[in-house]
């Protein structure tokens, strides 16, 4: 927010200069010349192209005193705005690569965490969910919008930017050490291959897709899905159980979850050695 309001500071300064020129060589010549042909001198002026004098300013004294003045003053803000937006970019572009380089580092030292592919309605969900237990996750998304409005959910949010179907940005998420892949692109084309896609590159891998015809679950599932889930008829069943049993709803989101606190129910494993 900075730089943008230092941005318009210069944009402003520039404006008003601008103006201030134009409207010096109006009253001094008493308006004979036209607005424009004020304008066109100042451009001029301060750009130091030397096109031509429109305006006949040589031979006018307060006319001369006025031009000079304005291209002391006017080139020194036209030369501090120039510089003030290349360090801004350079200043940019430099902090976009050194946290890209320091995210993709923490994600090389991840390990048991989760991926999400896609940010969309489903994906952000996902996210907010995890995020609420406390689990690593890693979003991989192509569409820089979705990724900035998934930030808004989690500011320290790990991402990497590209297209889920291609092996080496779920290779980049750090699939191969990975506890688990929720699949959920609007396409279904894309959902089966990945879902492909993330299998063979880990075996052990719990792979939740993302499914909207249903006749598309047999082949998720020959994929090695260990879930299918469809959105439209999980929220079709969660809207008639509001219609028809809506005390019971209430005592499961209640037992499962709570807006005032994150608490969850969650499981824990018994290994064979345990007395319990």
């Amino acid at each position: 927010m900075d730089t943008r309001r230092r941005l318009y500071y210069i944009f402003a300064a520039i404006f008003l200069v601008v103006m201030i020129g134009s409207s010096g060589y109006y009253i001094i010549f008493d308006g004979e010349p036209k607005f424009m042909d004020c304008l066109y001198m100042t451009v001029v002026s301060l750009t130091t192209v030397g096109y031509g004098e429109v305006i006949q300013v040589t031979g006018n004294v307060p006319a001369e005193i006025f031009t000079m003045i304005l291209i002391t003053f006017g080139m020194g803000i036209l030369l501090y705005g120039v510089s003030t937006l290349t360090a801004s970019k350079i200043e940019v572009d430099i902090s976009g690569i050194l946290r890209k380089k320091k995210m993709v580092k923490q994600i090389e030292k991840l390990n048991n965490h989760y991926i999400i592919c896609g940010g969309g309605e489903t994906g952000r969900g996902v996210l907010d969910e995890l995020v609420k237990n406390n689990e690593k996750v890693v979003l991989v998304e192509i569409n820089p919008e979705m990724i900035e409005r998934c930030k808004s959910i989690f500011d320290s949010l790990l991402y990497i930017q590209g297209d889920a179907t291609e092996d080496v940005n779920l290779i980049a998420a750090g699939i191969e050490k990975a506890a688990g892949v929720v699949v959920s692109l609007p396409s279904d084309k894309d959902n089966l291959y990945i879902t492909m896609t993330a299998r063979m590159l880990n075996k052990q891998i719990r792979i939740i897709s993302r499914m909207i015809n249903p006749q598309l679950e047999p082949k998720l599932k020959k994929a090695r899905a260990n879930r299918v889930v469809s959105p439209n008829a999980i929220g079709a069943l969660r809207m008639a159980s509001e219609m028809i049993r809506p005390t019971v709803v209430d005592f499961l989101d209640s037992m499962l979850r709570t807006s005032r606190r994150n608490i969850r129910i969650n499981q824990l494993t018994i290994s064979e050695n345990s007395p319990i």
